[in-house]
């Protein structure tokens, strides 16, 4: 698999499986396409080599949405994605679990869950204050935020009480041990952003390093 071929994907949740021998492995199974080349980009015409992929079949799109996509597949999510490949698609193009094998290393983006507004205990894991001597109302509390004569004011970015989660992460070199080509299902050892059913994005690690692989499993 190219660097930059990515998918478009769904979590469907956790579970766990074994190895031969009797190891126990915790893995997130995902649901890895079928995507659908939905935009072909070229230097000449637009300046660089991109793919647009959609994921998810939907019945409602604006306008808009639906003519762009013309007689192609109507899909909910789009992303764009950089290739040094675009001789190897066609418009309507599938894209599968086949681009994956076992052993394999991807990075994988999601939006972690929302938490809401979130203290500095359960935000930052902060200890809070004492828990006796007359100080019944501050176990929670964050303490002083300021420091001192210099600089004189509050640092920016200080770690305090605020909206938590629901931003975008990425989890690197997550080993894919369990490939599902007919229903489009890929195991991934270990978590991933976001809750069940969430969107993701994958593609081949960057950064592999030493990264500790598994032995492919037996079916």
């Amino acid at each position: 698999m190219s660097t930059k071929q990515a998918i478009l994907g769904k979590k469907v949740g956790m579970t766990r499986i074994f190895t031969d021998n009797g190891e126990v492995i915790p893995v997130t199974v995902i649901q890895a396409g079928p995507c659908y080349v939905t935009q072909i980009k070229t230097v000449a015409t637009d300046g660089y080599n991109a793919i647009q992929i959609g994921f998810g079949i939907t019945k409602r799109l604006s306008k808009g949405e639906a003519g762009h996509l013309g007689t192609l597949p109507k899909v909910r999510n789009l992303k764009e994605v950089r290739t040094d490949d675009i001789d190897k698609y066609t418009l309507g193009q599938v894209i599968d679990a086949s681009l994956f094998t076992v052993g394999d290393l991807v990075d994988i983006t999601g939006t972690s869950k929302g938490k809401g507004f979130a203290g500095g205990v359960k935000r930052y894991h902060f200890r809070g204050g004492p828990k006796t001597h007359g100080a019944s109302d501050r176990t929670r509390a964050p303490g002083a935020i300021g420091s001192g004569t210099t600089p004189g004011r509050i640092v920016k970015g200080l770690r305090m009480a605020g909206h938590m989660g629901n931003v975008q992460r990425t989890v690197l070199n997550q080993e894919i041990v369990k490939v599902d080509i007919e229903r489009n299902l890929v195991l991934v050892k270990g978590a991933v952003p976001g809750a069940t059913n969430g969107l993701l994005v994958m593609r081949k690690a960057h950064k592999t390093g030493a990264a500790k692989r598994h032995k492919p499993l037996q079916d």
